[in-house]
């Protein structure tokens, strides 16, 4: 009972608090794309930007991380420090780097697309290291598989099968006319003049180094749990690893100076929104869900982007769109099911086995019992069935 209310908050089960928090993750995420490219059209250095944001991140995280994990950290060694380095080189560095570099030379858009990418790759991942166990010969392990593709599959039609027109707000006639004369909002477009194929290497990177990332957290977090503490030490160490990076690439130091309200803004919301509270978040769920489980909701981050554009720009609804938003809700459904049903199979199992202890413990005391007796009537075969008294 104790164990049932501890994963209760403000009544809220466990689970649910997992897809609440992975679906506002993803609001954020969808944000971060046009915000980031705000910033590289506004000239933002790809090397200060990133250290801006994780050191935002850090001094966020750092007073939760001390308070309230006193109790939690472990005993800091050189093992650690290797492990939070290596998370930082994996998650922040290359993470970060190569999208940053991606979206450069391609567009928010197929960034966003490309990244549903993450589910699979993690998927493999966690099931080459077996982190994740896939029962292919069983319903769960064919639902999570199946699901996992169905989740790609989806965003994947709606990036690249646009359809007929299926619904057009009313506005989208007003925010034509509006763009012809704000040309600001061009970014929000495919980028032209770019090497395509090379910013397409970088985000395949990216997606690498993300899937590697939410995989090795979790080995991490099982030796040391203080979540937040391990988040903080992956900041420290990727702003210490882009500053030597900037030192060698980045001599211009103009490149680190604010020049409108609009760059600071950028690197508020990176620094903030981006990192500080989506990392303590994902670490969250990593911790409690799993690296997949994670994984898993990336998809959603495209059809998120696709209904922002919608209600912020006026853009239509397309046949795509709604075939694309069919499969990603219905390969979440069977991915979150397959990890229901393999819970379900697990209790099963140890219910079993703790049944077969039992009873090998009863047939051992029966038989030790029995044993007892055969041998006691064997040291005291003569003993009189009657008392003295009654022989006399």
């Amino acid at each position: 009972m104790a164990d049932a209310n501890a994963k209760r908050v403000c009544g809220m089960p466990e689970r649910v608090q997992l897809h609440v928090a992975m679906l506002a993750l993803q609001f954020g995420y969808a944000g971060f794309h046009v915000v980031s490219r705000a910033a590289l059209n506004m000239g933002i250095s790809k090397l200060v930007f990133p250290v801006y944001r994780n050191i935002i991140a850090l001094i966020l995280l750092v007073p939760f991380a001390y308070f309230l994990e006193k109790k939690d950290r472990p005993t800091m060694t050189l093992g650690f420090l290797v492990q939070f380095f290596l998370l930082a080189l994996c998650g922040i560095t290359a993470n970060q780097g190569f999208y940053l570099l991606g979206l450069d030379n391609t567009s928010p858009t197929f960034a966003s697309a490309i990244q549903n990418s993450v589910p699979a790759i993690t998927f493999i991942m966690a099931a080459a290291l077996r982190i994740e166990k896939v029962r292919i010969d069983r319903r769960d392990g064919i639902g999570k598989l199946v699901g996992t593709l169905a989740c790609v599959a989806g965003a994947s039609v709606i990036t690249l099968y646009k359809g007929p027109t299926i619904f057009s707000p009313a506005s989208h006639a007003l925010h034509a006319a509006s763009t012809s004369t704000v040309p600001e909002l061009a970014w929000l477009g495919d980028a032209e003049g770019k090497n395509w194929t090379l910013g397409c290497l970088y985000l395949i990177g990216h997606c690498l180094s993300w899937s590697g990332w939410l995989v090795l957290q979790a080995p991490v977090l099982k030796k040391y749990p203080a979540r937040l503490s391990v988040t903080s030490y992956t900041c420290f160490f990727g702003v210490i690893q882009f500053l030597v990076i900037a030192a060698f690439l980045e001599r211009d130091a103009e490149a680190w100076m604010f020049h409108s309200g609009s760059e600071i803004f950028t690197i508020l919301y990176a620094g903030f929104i981006a990192s500080g509270v989506a990392f303590a978040v994902q670490i969250w769920c990593i911790d409690r869900g799993g690296p997949v489980f994670v994984a898993v909701y990336q998809p959603v981050q495209t059809l998120v982007v696709a209904i922002m554009a919608s209600i912020a720009l006026g853009e239509q609804f397309y046949l795509g769109g709604i075939i694309g938003a069919v499969l990603i809700i219905v390969g979440l459904y069977l991915v979150l099911w397959g990890k229901s049903e393999e819970r379900a199979f697990a209790a099963k199992d140890a219910a079993l086995m703790v049944a077969s202890t039992c009873e090998h413990d009863a047939l051992l005391i029966r038989s030790t019992t029995a044993a007892s007796l055969k041998a006691s009537s064997l040291n005291q075969p003569l003993l009189p069935s009657s008392s003295p008294s009654e022989n006399v």
